[in-house]
């Protein structure tokens, strides 16, 4: 291919030659009689002649180098070739396109998209994006951007994110040579791809979007003022950026719309002035003025353009990690964040005072503040500002009982509350007149409750609740210790623990806030606080444990509790904070499992049920996540020892009664691929990961586990009757993922018990419902410390073996293969003739599996001398003669053993056949098994072997998958031979 490049220069270099002489031909020749020079036009045409030769000899080899190299190693079977193909032709059609570039080459690449590797995919992408970055091409692609537009479209959804960001460039470049090309529905296929999580896809698609819908910009008229605020261009743009927002119904992505689009349009998203005009002054004349559902996504976005400007990151789930930026990056930061609090430090109160009783708004306007740069209050004397934007935080508090509005007020004042700069005086003067406020009142509503007691109206309840609420948002994120709330928190929960009748969402909130007074309390003494403060906390459990039964927040509360004041707080040199150690009792671990039990492991339906509600996808969903939070909160007692290790064997087997439900339900005949099956084995793989790399430590947790498994998966009889697998035989590959944790020592016993429950008929089964216990076999065969190897794959641990003789002395070896045999007890090697008369029919067997390897090993040397003489006719005759004495010298020393171990076969079969009657019939089915493995040893030599490209059909071998699946990697008959020839030997010659 690259010489083919290289033809190509030459031939652009003739092309331009040639039609520079045709040119000064032509000039010499239109000159007049006179001034025409006869010589040079002979020069000239013969030069062009010389030149129409050398293209002509240039044209031919390339066509040859074409049709004889590129179009069949365009679709090689090797990915590298079939890339470098592609890349050469993309790099030949854009040099020469004169050539080239038309429908005869163009097909190749087009059909190449569709290769199963990603590489060269890629390849087809990259060389067209070459052509059409020319627009002078454009017009030569039109067909073959009718033809392969919809391939290209489809290849934005490809599974390879390399191959999918450079389809939607690819798109980018056809959408700026014309706008007819795509359709509506193919652009709509590359909009959605800016949510997407990754980020190179996303900005990809961003760039799309941005040139298909913002490209167009009003014209500017020469020596106008610049038009600011609501009359700029960009507020066309800023509208249209709305409404493709709340189309796409993705309105918890705002910040990846606005990450995608930041690098090719961060110009327009940063025009806040434009922004704030929008949402404050009146439409124009004619102007249609924005709606409340559009009013809501602006303000969204605008908040998510000043977090990414602030920040300088992406959204979660899109970054790689924490970037180092450049110091052009660092002074672009400063400067966006002190142009921003100079515009919002101005405009934010206007803004909350309009949209004061609209909560989503507000919430999201209250987080601006937390982005200020807060010494511009100081250094652009905007004071008043600050003051006008305190009274607004204050007016949301007293209007607003909504969890979210009153937490972002909380982390408002949070953020101005910075000690660093001048303003902190100010803000704290108004949070604590706030604050002194809002507990007076609640003392105050709080004592005219309780004397009221079951005579207590709504309107009360109300009160109390709306300011506690008020309390609780302020108390998570500042220390209120100063207002001694836990007593009266306390008194509150006793009340309503003692009387039965209290609203819920009082107790909860009352729970809530007296956890955070103890968690402050906890803070000041972590930090080395000279006041000696006890957290209350044990009057406060028991109040949690009265709520428990009825109410799920207290056991979130009940254990973050547990696990803060866990023995491991003492760590880090903390030894001072002991005495607040606990550990909980037996009864409270109990009626915790008991409540995750009760209010976790339950139906679906039945959770929707209790809570009221329809069949909505959208509360099921919500009360998923509940549950899953609750069973978190536990399993974190479990995982830091606050509870007993043992408990979490409830947790598990809960799992298990859902995977014997599954089985009940899919039936014997269940798919082993489905998505169900696949991710309990997903979850069995992640839960073997827990168990570390010290496995000594987990010796006997592990084995217990095959143990227990191997029970449960022939417990049940098959449902089809006798001869059919067992009904949970399906378990043993999941069980296989626990086999990697299994010492090399303990595999073997693993293996030996597990052939307990089998059968001699199950070690010969081969259909695919007898795949888990073929694939859990292998798992304890691989790498286990056996040093022999049942030539019958599966038969019995007490059937015959043979010993493996490399290592270990003769007499060694025939010790430990009597040992394996189970010779009756008193019986030596000395009286063999006696074995052999108490136990014809074991050493029979041993003498067929014998013949068995010599027929086969004979039949396997001939097969594989006569393909490799049929393969080195392929190659040259030096390599042919080289393959042929080496086929010789195999086959003489596979021939010479067999002869070997004949002789001595001969003597022990005559002494064993006058105690048994076997038949040679016996022999075919394994000889048959045997000499598929020898195929396919051959097949996977002839794979191994570098033979280029050159295509050689092979017959298929038979049973491949089951082969590969039931015979070890190391199954090779002629060592077999040798083994046993050697132990033969040792035998006969004792």
């Amino acid at each position: 291919m690259k010489l083919m490049t290289a033809l190509v220069n030459v031939a652009l270099n003739l092309s331009i030659n040639m039609d520079n002489t045709q040119r000064q031909y032509e000039a010499e020749r239109n000159k007049a009689v006179p001034k025409r020079a006869n010589d040079r036009l002979e020069l000239l045409l013969q030069k062009r002649k010389e030149l129409q030769e050398n293209q002509d000899e240039i044209e031919n080899m390339m066509n040859a180098i074409f049709k004889g190299v590129f179009v069949h190693r365009y679709r090689d079977s090797i990915a590298e070739i079939r890339a470098i193909c592609i890349e050469e032709i993309g790099v030949w059609m854009k040099l020469y396109s004169d050539a080239f570039l038309n429908d005869s080459y163009l097909k190749y690449v087009g059909w190449t998209m569709h290769d199963k590797q990603g590489e060269v995919r890629l390849k087809c992408l990259t060389a067209l994006q070459g052509l059409y970055y020319n627009r002078e091409l454009n017009a030569r692609l039109e067909l073959f951007t009718s033809r392969f537009k919809d391939r290209i479209v489809s290849m934005t959804l490809d599974k390879e994110y390399d191959v999918a960001v450079q389809a939607i460039k690819l798109l980018t470049l056809v959408l700026n040579s014309t706008d007819e090309v795509l359709t509506p529905e193919d652009c709509e296929s590359v909009y959605h791809l800016v949510y997407s999580a990754h980020r190179p896809v996303a900005i990809a698609a961003g760039e799309f979007l941005f040139k298909k819908l913002f490209s167009q910009r009003e014209p500017e008229e020469e020596g106008a003022p610049k038009r600011r605020g609501r009359q700029s261009p960009n507020a066309n743009l800023i509208k249209t950026t709305v409404f493709f927002f709340l189309e796409s119904e993705l309105h918890e992505h705002a910040a990846y719309l606005v990450d995608s689009l930041w690098e090719c349009g961060a110009e327009l998203l940063k025009d806040w002035e434009c922004m704030i005009s929008l949402l404050l002054d009146e439409p124009l004349p004619g102007e249609e003025a924005l709606t409340d559902r559009q009013e809501t996504a602006l303000i969204e976005i605008m908040l998510c353009t000043v977090r990414q400007a602030a920040e300088c990151h992406p959204p979660v789930g899109r970054g790689t990690g924490k970037r180092v930026m450049t110091a052009k990056e660092k002074k672009t930061q400063l400067d966006d964040r002190t142009r921003m609090t100079e515009l919002f430090a101005v405009a934010l109160p206007p803004l909350l005072a309009k949209y004061a009783v609209d909560a989503e708004k507000v919430t999201n306007l209250l987080q601006l503040p937390q982005f200020f740069d807060l010494e511009i209050y100081t250094t652009g004397r905007l004071e008043k500002h600050l003051e006008s934007l305190l009274r607004q935080i204050r007016e949301i508090v007293e209007k607003h009982t909504d969890t979210e509005v009153l937490e972002a007020c909380s982390k408002t004042y949070h953020a101005l509350c910075n000690e660093e700069f001048t303003i902190f005086n100010r803000v704290d003067i108004a949070r604590s007149q706030l604050l002194d406020e809002l507990v007076d009142k609640f003392n105050r509503l709080l004592e005219d409750f309780l004397q009221e007691g079951e005579d207590a109206d709504e309107d009360d309840a109300y009160q109390v609740l709306s300011t506690l609420k008020r309390i609780t948002a302020f108390h998570n994120a500042h220390d209120l210790s100063g207002w001694d709330l836990f007593t009266s928190n306390f008194k509150l929960l006793n009340t309503g623990i003692e009387n039965g009748d209290m609203p819920e969402q009082i107790v909860i909130h009352s729970l809530q806030c007296t956890h955070y007074v103890i968690l402050w309390h906890l803070a000041k003494l972590s930090e080395g606080s000279s006041r000696k403060v006890r957290p209350p906390k044990a009057k406060f459990a028991v109040s949690i444990l009265q709520c428990l039964k009825r109410i799920g927040k207290a056991f979130t509360i009940l254990c973050d509790l547990l696990l803060i004041f866990s023995h491991q707080m003492v760590s880090g040199g903390r030894e001072h904070l002991e005495p607040l150690v606990y550990s909980p009792e037996d009864s409270l671990q109990s009626e915790l499992l008991s409540f995750i039990l009760n209010h976790v492991f339950i139906d679906q339906d039945d959770d929707t049920n209790s809570t009221g509600t329809n069949d909505d996808e959208a509360v099921k969903i919500e009360a998923l996540h509940k549950r899953r939070n609750l069973l978190a909160a536990y399993c974190k007692l479990i995982i830091y020892c606050v509870v007993e290790m043992k408990t979490g064997a409830d947790i598990f087997k809960q799992y298990m009664r859902l995977f014997n439900e599954m089985l009940s339900e899919l039936g014997h005949g269940f798919d082993r691929s489905s998505s169900a099956f696949c991710g309990i084995k997903e979850l069995a793989r992640r839960f073997s990961l827990t168990f570390g790399l010290d496995q000594v430590k987990t010796r006997d947790a592990i084995a217990m586990l095959h143990k227990d498994g191997i029970e449960f998966a022939f417990k049940d009889p098959s449902p089809q009757g006798e001869g059919g697998p067992p009904l949970n035989l399906a378990f043993l590959d999941i069980l296989s993922e626990f086999s990697s944790k299994l010492m090399r020592q303990d595999k073997r016993t693993v293996h030996m018990y597990l052939e307990r429950f089998m059968t001699f008929q199950m070690a010969l089964q081969r259909e695919d419902c007898w795949l888990p216990l073929i694939s859990y076999r292998n798992s304890l065969q691989a790498g286990g410390d056996d040093d022999t190897m049942s030539v019958m794959s599966g038969y019995s641990s007490r059937g015959s073996s043979i010993r493996s003789k490399k290592t270990k002395p003769p007499a060694a070896t025939a010790g430990t293969s009597a040992a394996k045999r189970k010779l009756p007890e008193g019986i030596t090697h000395s009286g063999l003739n006696t074995v052999i008369n108490n136990a014809p029919g074991q050493w029979a067997i041993y003498i067929v599996l014998t013949d068995i390897l010599v027929v086969s090993l004979v039949k396997s040397a001939n097969m594989w001398i006569k393909n490799m003489t049929n393969y080195s006719c392929a190659f040259s005759s030096q390599v042919t003669w080289m393959l042929a004495q080496r086929q010789q010298e195999e086959a003489r020393q596979q021939q010479e053993r067999a002869m070997n171990y004949a002789k001595l076969r001969t003597n022990l079969q005559h002494a064993i056949r006058r105690g048994t009657g076997l038949m040679e019939e016996d022999e075919e089915p394994i000889v048959e098994d045997v000499m598929m493995s020898s195929e396919g040893r051959m097949d996977d030599l002839n794979e191994g072997m570098d033979f280029d490209t050159m295509d050689i059909d092979l017959p298929p071998s038979k049973n491949r998958r089951e082969r590969s699946e039931l015979k070890p990697d190391y199954f090779d008959p002629a060592s077999i031979m040798d083994e046993s020839v050697s132990s033969i030997s040792t035998l006969r010659f004792v």
